[in-house]
């Protein structure tokens, strides 16, 4: 790692984090001041408007990037262009910035899925790894901004505010505890919707997106039937068959489903045979409990 990045104590709060959690950064030694976003002035002209400043850099760094069509990131390019260096006073402002001024569920679920996304493209840059997300130790624990104060991880992001606060498939529990005030922008319900808009940085991963407040349901159901139609899921008729991106494993109850996609597949099989064409759906949707369910190989390397 090139640098290290960690907030002054002005900067930051601290927030209780529970012990699973804890023992987890702890191996992946990460430190609980650890953020991309501290060693640098904020923009002062950010104001509270960051949720738009936001799409507009996601739409300089499209330009210089990145390729929504097929999700793939360049990040040789961007780096050299330096729309990350121009982007870092903005990433700093978020130290300042109240994500409760967010009123309806649209405008907390796309800010907090394109911070997700420019998060994870930053922190890949930052830490400046080439081949693959998981080279970067406790990557998902590591690569984390200060927003309003409080240290928010990809992980926290995922599974604590777009997740509804439910528990990692790794990690047992919920991940924000009852004294955690970061619990407070949870979403209260889970949009499983979510998972194919969400970038992990792996070829594996959806295509990248900028998301909207006001075209969000839109958006995200385009992102859903194009995920699950094009790779997602491949059904096999004559072996009776479906393989699955492990996306539906490891989020399986989202999905309607079981811890890790164990016991019945049907409800999982159900929610996806809805945005399948006319044939495939009734063909799932009448075989459900009978086809055999695999998962597909999840590829790490680097989206590029």
């Amino acid at each position: 790692m090139a640098e290290q990045f960690s907030c002054a104590d002005s900067e930051l709060q601290p927030c209780p984090i529970r012990l699973p959690m804890r023992l987890y950064m702890r191996f992946g030694k990460v430190a609980p001041d650890e953020a991309l976003n501290c060693n640098c002035a904020p923009d002062p002209g950010a104001g509270s408007d960051i949720a738009s400043a936001l799409k507009s850099t996601m739409n300089r760094w499209r330009a210089d990037g990145l390729n929504l069509a097929t999700g793939r990131v360049d990040y040789e390019q961007l780096e050299r262009s330096k729309v990350v260096e121009e982007y870092r006073p903005l990433a700093a402002a978020l130290r300042d910035y109240d994500p409760g001024r967010l009123v309806s569920d649209e405008e907390r679920k796309a800010f907090w899925i394109n911070i997700y996304n420019v998060l994870l493209i930053h922190g890949v840059l930052a830490y400046r790894e080439s081949r693959s997300l998981l080279k970067i130790r406790g990557a998902f624990e590591r690569i984390a901004y200060v927003i309003g104060s409080r240290r928010y991880s990809l992980d926290d992001i995922e599974h604590g505010v777009l997740r509804g606060n439910r528990a990692h498939f790794l990690i047992p529990g919920v991940r924000f505890s009852r004294r955690d005030p970061r619990r407070k922008h949870t979403l209260a319900q889970v949009d499983p919707r979510i998972h194919f808009a969400l970038v992990c940085g792996a070829c594996s991963c959806p295509p990248i997106g900028i998301y909207q407040a006001a075209h969000l349901d839109h958006q995200l159901d385009l992102a859903q039937t194009n995920f699950i139609n094009n790779g997602g899921v491949d059904l096999n008729r004559d072996e009776k068959s479906i393989a699955l991106s492990r996306i539906f494993q490891w989020y399986s109850p989202d999905f309607g489903g079981n811890w890790m996609g164990l016991g019945s597949r049907t409800p999982v099989l159900r929610y996806i045979a809805k945005v399948l064409g006319d044939e495939e759906r009734e063909y799932v949707l009448a075989h459900a409990d009978r086809l055999r369910v695999g998962y597909q190989h999840y590829d790490w390397a680097l989206n590029v």
